[in-house]
């Protein structure tokens, strides 16, 4: 029977994937505009040169050259705000699917591939925006609700299912406890993940420089300089560190109750540690032994790779006790 509470979840859910959609449109323009307003910055530098060579390295003194256009900061910033509106909005709609969805079931909204994905992308968002009240993070807009905007396809496309009670094993509050953890880690390593990739290309953006060569992504001068990034990048996977250790120690505790042991070697549980001791060396290197810059990035994106092969791949072609794509899911 069709649960009139779940079609009005996923039509929700489906208007929150518009929205994100046009926010994804609105962030890539501030993007674009944030191009235009560093060549204008760079037309400026050059319009100096020639004048002071020109004069002697004096006319600047006399006449400087106008100042460049002011229209391409404004409408970055016209078009940044409507991206960060548009989010809030697709959060609240998002919510309230993921609310509604866990009212028709009668639990937790995280109990399946399809919910978890609904709600593990909305925890991904509310980071990315409660994030933005501390850090000027706006640049990473347009990657944050593009890759929301893909994972909710996939997962309302292929693995929505008809809510369903969970089976006696499963109805623990470790389920609550254990999988929002585990979301909340993931939300904090994408946003951690999607700063190493701007320090990739930030590198990447000061070598051609250096070389000589000529510069392509001209926005990346209107973003944090690569220390920077890699700084945050790396504050923000502490507290996703911190919440996958929780995650781990609650999947083998809530292991043990459902199942008798704390550790069986399945396929969930070996990728599930595995990405611990990713981020855990990745945090020691960069702490204790100074290893930082491109390799460190790296290895955070690496660390945030194996998440998604957890999840993406584990959970839908590995076959075993942690089994889930479209069923009910267990202590992981």
């Amino acid at each position: 029977m069709v649960n009139p509470l779940d079609q009005i979840s996923e039509l929700l859910l489906i208007s929150a994937i518009a929205v994100y959609l046009i926010a994804f449109i609105a962030f890539a323009l501030d993007l674009a505009r944030r191009s235009a307003e560093s060549q204008a910055n760079v037309d400026l530098v050059r319009q100096v040169a020639d004048v002071e060579s020109s004069a002697g390295g004096t006319a600047v003194l006399i006449a400087a050259p106008p100042a460049p256009p002011e229209a391409p900061a404004r409408g970055r910033r016209a078009a940044a705000r409507s991206g960060i509106a548009l989010m809030l909005v697709g959060a609240a709609l998002h919510l309230t699917a993921a609310v509604l969805r866990g009212i028709a079931a009668g639990r937790v909204p995280w109990a399946n591939m399809y919910e978890f994905a609904m709600t593990g992308t909305l925890i991904m968002v509310v980071v990315f925006l409660v994030a933005l009240t501390r850090v000027d993070l706006k640049f990473l807009g347009a990657p944050i609700s593009g890759f929301v905007v893909i994972l909710l396809g996939i997962a309302t496309v292929s693995y929505h299912v008809a809510v369903s009670p969970l089976p006696p094993a499963l109805q623990s509050y470790w389920l609550v406890l254990h999988v929002l953890v585990a979301m909340l880690g993931t939300g904090f390593f994408t946003l951690a993940a999607a700063l190493s990739a701007a320090q990739l290309l930030q590198v990447l953006r000061r070598k051609r420089a250096e070389s000589g060569r000529p510069e392509r992504l001209r926005l990346l001068a209107t973003v944090p300089e690569a220390d920077r990034l890699e700084n945050l990048a790396y504050r923000i996977s502490v507290v996703g560190f911190i919440l996958w250790t929780f995650t781990l120690i609650a999947g083998a505790i809530w292991a043990d109750h459902a199942w008798g042991r704390y550790w069986g070697w399945d396929t969930k549980e070996v990728w599930t540690f595995i990405i611990w001791v990713v981020y855990a060396g990745y945090l020691h290197a960069r702490a204790t032994l100074g290893w930082r810059g491109t390799g460190s990035a790296w290895l955070n994106l690496i660390g945030y790779a194996c998440i998604l092969f957890n999840f993406g791949v584990v959970n839908v072609f590995f076959h075993g006790l942690h089994s889930y794509a479209g069923l009910p899911t267990s202590p992981s």
